[in-house]
């Protein structure tokens, strides 16, 4: 099943099924109380085409978003440090997620080195359960980065998580480690690879961050991202303001956006 928040045609913010290349509305409820419940019974809603509906992000305000650093073995390599023993984690912000596709507006602030990361979103169903798969960019301010300690600023500024087009529930997704994973910028292939160079996969992640917080349903993880960002080309190769960023997972879907410097 795929689960979806979207704009109806006559704008009302609803949440349903997409089924191929139409959406049907469940007749209550949003999306985070479907992973809540695990329901899985099909929509009998409303149905929409899906050209004609606009997705939103499929959970609009994650209550937490998890990033994880250096967690495919060959993009640990691009950056010339040894892979972790451990995940590294760190947090955006509920105001980081926006939707998949359109313009995603990125603070000046934020925009002078800035980088794409194509990512496997693993989307909480509450404690340690994972209900299902997303595909998102990781955007991130690689001078923040560098300059400051803490990656709040680099990592979490607001639209640095764009992320869709909707989750793909678990039980649909029979390895989540053999799923192919790229990106491109402006139709140039930038990253392409698979899931299975993960070092800590999707159980992995979720059973180490719930050693210490309790996650709810709707949560979300971004797994890291594989070799080919922009920091790591020689010379280096940053988005600009008007670039348009695609990224891929096998299975899971496409998000496209394009970047929008905000003075």
């Amino acid at each position: 099943m795929r689960l979806a928040t979207f704009l109806s045609p006559d704008g009302t913010e609803r949440a349903g099924e997409v089924r191929d290349e139409v959406v049907v509305a469940f007749a209550d409820g949003s999306v985070r109380d479907r992973l809540a419940s695990g329901d899985t019974t099909s929509a009998t809603g409303e149905e929409y085409a899906l050209a004609d509906v606009t997705l939103l992000a499929p959970v609009p305000r994650p209550r937490a978003i998890f990033g994880i650093g250096l967690n495919y073995a060959k993009h640990a390599a691009e950056t010339g440090k040894e892979p972790p023993e451990v995940p590294m984690v760190f947090m955006k912000l509920p105001t980081s997620s926006v939707p998949g596709d359109g313009r995603v507006e990125v603070p000046a602030a934020a925009s002078k080195r800035l980088d794409y990361e194509a990512e496997l979103v693993v989307v909480s169903g509450g404690g340690t359960t994972i209900a299902g798969y997303s595909v998102a960019d990781d955007l991130s301010a690689r001078d923040l980065q560098k300059r400051e300690t803490q990656w709040t600023r680099a990592k979490g500024f607001d639209g640095s998580c764009p992320w869709g087009p909707w989750i793909t529930t678990a039980d649909a997704v029979a390895d989540a480690q053999a799923l192919r994973i790229g990106s491109q910028v402006n139709g140039e292939v930038r990253q392409d690879s698979t899931t299975a160079d993960l070092i800590f996969g999707p159980q992995a992640l979720i059973d180490f961050i719930a050693e210490t917080i309790t996650l709810e349903p709707g949560d979300i993880v971004l797994t890291g991202t594989p070799e080919g960002v922009g920091q790591a080309m020689d010379p280096p190769r940053f988005l600009a303001d008007g670039d348009v960023v695609r990224i891929e997972i096998e299975s899971l879907g496409v998000i496209e956006h394009t970047v929008a410097v905000r003075s």
